[in-house]
């Protein structure tokens, strides 16, 4: 099956610390192949016990149904382990999903990374 893509070159995920904040990245299709890796990678910066998780998604070219469902799963986890939970989104890619399910207002969103590592307000992306 050479027309299947391999889930890794098509989503890209990095993990950085900011203090107790974990910074998870991700680049490119967040899709049904692609949204376990993203589940996995999630539960795992989740159960490290940080004070806050960002998932900074404006290098995702993609967000279907999976991935939204992995969001919501994640934030949910997070609430029920006491852990911050925020979204950077500034592209139409994701924003537009987000507020197309009405998800832009139930997620904690932000505009920038700084805005979602600072715990200030946050923002509903428009899309």
């Amino acid at each position: 099956m050479a027309d299947e893509a391999d889930p890794e070159q098509v989503m890209d995920l990095a993990v950085r610390r900011h203090g107790a904040a974990r910074v998870v990245e991700v680049r490119g299709e967040v899709d049904m192949l692609t949204a376990p890796a993203l589940r996995g990678r999630l539960r795992e910066e989740l159960g490290g016990a940080p004070q806050l998780v960002v998932v900074d998604l404006t290098g995702v070219t993609f967000l279907g149904s999976s991935g939204l469902a992995v969001l919501v799963a994640a934030a949910q986890q997070a609430n029920d382990l006491g852990v911050r939970f925020r979204l950077v989104c500034t592209t139409r890619a994701v924003i537009r999903p987000l507020t197309a399910t009405g998800l832009a207002d139930v997620l904690d969103t932000c505009t920038t990374l700084e805005q979602a590592l600072a715990g200030g307000t946050t923002t509903t992306p428009s899309g």
